[in-house]
């Protein structure tokens, strides 16, 4: 895999990693949806900046995808992007104190194992 083509997926991943981010910064801003508050809660996503924001994020890493698998095999792209997984639970941690388990640490090990055993000729 050249530079540009793991910069393209690490562009993909990370932009969407910071989608997640936003939108679980804008879910939290929203509050509990409940049948009485659905409604407005749906109308309230297109003018939460966070939401917005995440939604912009999940379209770059998207494009960014999109252009990755343009230069590299399917069968290396998918595993590699599979580190949204990782990302995401570190972001859980670090931005929403969301705790690490023992079971989720193993697991992130394993995609980490599994990406560099796939992407490694």
């Amino acid at each position: 895999m050249s530079p540009q083509e793991f910069g393209l997926l690490l562009i993909a991943v990370i932009t969407s990693s910071c989608g997640q981010i936003l939108l679980k910064t804008g879910a939290l801003q929203l509050g509990e949806v409940t049948p009485g508050n659905a409604v407005s809660h749906i109308l309230s996503i297109a003018t939460t900046p966070a939401l917005l924001g995440g939604l912009c994020a999940y379209g770059v890493g998207a494009i960014a995808y999109i252009l990755a698998l343009t230069r590299i095999n399917l069968s290396i792209a998918a595993p590699s992007a599979s580190l949204i997984y990782v990302f995401s639970v570190m972001a859980g941690y670090f931005f929403f104190q969301e705790p690490i388990s023992i079971g989720r640490a193993v697991g992130m090990g394993l995609i980490i194992c599994g990406v560099i055993l796939v992407t490694v000729r």
